[in-house]
């Protein structure tokens, strides 16, 4: 797949965006009349320490990157400070509804990402999702015998991309306009692909434009949860070496997958992306105003995004929960659900995690659940029994495997999660 050749409209935005970065590149930065760029160079230093001291940053080659590439060139119009936040995302696009369609990631999600990525000098690398400072920071990492490219399905993402590169000095990173679902095959194979949006599944295109031994960066969206593992290929599919919390905006194109959120009343929400998952809105929000059981299991809480994995895939019938400030206050549901925790559903009942202090250590919690409905004492024992599992045996970070087999599976492995173009198991030793 060639280069697009822009259109007049995109030759327009190319120009808007020049006109926009240049400003940026001179002494007088966006917000900072009064510094040159000694001070982009100050708060860049400042930004690296800050990720080595958090762990984000592990490595010399990562911390060199970092401390390379001009992040205040990829981001015109922002101040200094924000270009050069360790958490802070930047040029957000929003539709017409409000909802994010890209976005500058934080430092501190790229340089996670790469970390696992183990991008080496001379390699070829994609990167799916364009936004110019990821392709700037793997440009420093392949050298200058390696091979960037990115793509974007959205031409301003790209004509954005492109200038800020140029501007920047990384002309030699190749800006594609297509639909990532396909890849770019002219460029392949890859020894890294590396996806900076929410997938649902794992096109057969990274795959096959995946060299031997290669490995696929993903955030992958598993029933209303995401991570972010770095698989490598092998043995018709691929493995995890690595995997971490994640969210990131959606993919677009052919691959979007739509998630459903299911409003049992306001301020309380069901989420998931499994469309075989049944969800009685009418029932599950009858059971809310039912009885309340708290079950107690004795058992250590801790990592809890560990925890909300190991629940969610070792469930049958699970959705994510949140609930508002406001309802949470007024008793109706834990605290536990004001950003989301696993629930196990049946048609009418419903129980989800939560915890509490369980001695005078401020840092000693007990993890319970909460169940409602008429079947709530069965569901409570068999939440109670996956976290009581948890603590025993995976309290800890990083124990999960993730395999992804492409193609239809029959009969399916045990606890498979299955995608448009294969299935996904996780699995805990």
């Amino acid at each position: 797949m060639s280069q697009s050749i822009p259109n007049d409209s995109e030759e327009q935005r190319v120009s808007q965006t020049a006109s926009t970065v240049s400003s940026s590149q001179s002494n007088q930065a966006p917000g900072y009349p009064e510094h040159g760029l000694g001070r982009a160079d100050e708060l860049r230093a400042a930004m690296v320490a800050a990720l080595r001291d958090e762990g984000a940053i592990v490595s010399e080659p990562v911390a060199a990157g970092f401390s390379a590439v001009p992040r205040h060139l990829f981001a015109p119009g922002e101040t200094l400070e924000a270009a050069y936040a360790p958490h802070g995302t930047a040029m957000p696009k929003r539709d017409a509804d409000g909802l994010l369609l890209s976005v500058l990631s934080a430092p501190n999600i790229q340089a996670m990402m790469l970390e696992p990525a183990g991008i080496e000098p001379g390699m070829r690398v994609l990167e799916i999702g364009s936004g110019g400072v990821n392709a700037a920071l793997i440009t420093e990492l392949t050298g200058p015998d390696g091979q960037v490219t990115t793509v974007d399905i959205d031409p301003d993402v790209t004509a954005r991309a492109r200038v800020c590169l140029d501007a920047a000095g990384y002309r030699q990173v190749r800006v594609v306009l297509a639909d990532a679902e396909h890849g770019v095959p002219d460029g392949a194979p890859y020894d890294r692909i590396i996806v900076t949006a929410g997938s649902w599944d794992i096109p057969p295109a990274w795959i096959s434009q995946l060299a031997s031994g290669g490995r696929l960066v993903v955030p992958l969206r598993l029933r209303g949860l995401t991570r972010t593992v770095t698989f490598e290929s092998g043995n018709g599919g691929l493995v995890s070496r690595h995997y971490q919390l994640a969210a990131f905006v959606p993919f677009q194109g052919d691959g979007a997958h739509t998630d459903r959120k299911v409003l049992l009343r306001d301020g309380i929400v069901l989420h998931t992306d499994d469309p075989a998952l049944s969800i009685d809105a009418t029932a599950l929000n009858a059971a809310l105003d039912g009885p309340r059981l708290e079950a107690w299991t004795g058992a250590r809480y801790d990592f809890p995004d560990e925890v909300s994995l190991f629940t969610t895939l070792n469930s049958p019938h699970v959705a994510q929960l949140r609930a508002s400030q406001p309802v949470i206050d007024a008793g109706l549901v834990g605290r536990s659900a004001l950003h989301g925790i696993p629930a196990m559903i049946t048609t009418d009942s419903i129980a989800y995690r939560t915890s509490r202090q369980a001695s005078d250590d401020p840092g000693a919690y007990e993890s319970g659940v909460i169940a409602h409905g008429p079947q709530a004492e069965s569901l409570a024992a068999q939440y109670a029994d996956l976290l009581r599992r948890w603590a025993r045996d995976y309290c800890r970070r990083g124990t999960a495997t993730f395999r992804y087999l492409p193609g239809e599976k029959a009969p399916l492995p045990p606890g498979a999660v299955v995608k448009r173009h294969g299935v996904v198991t996780v699995t805990w030793p």
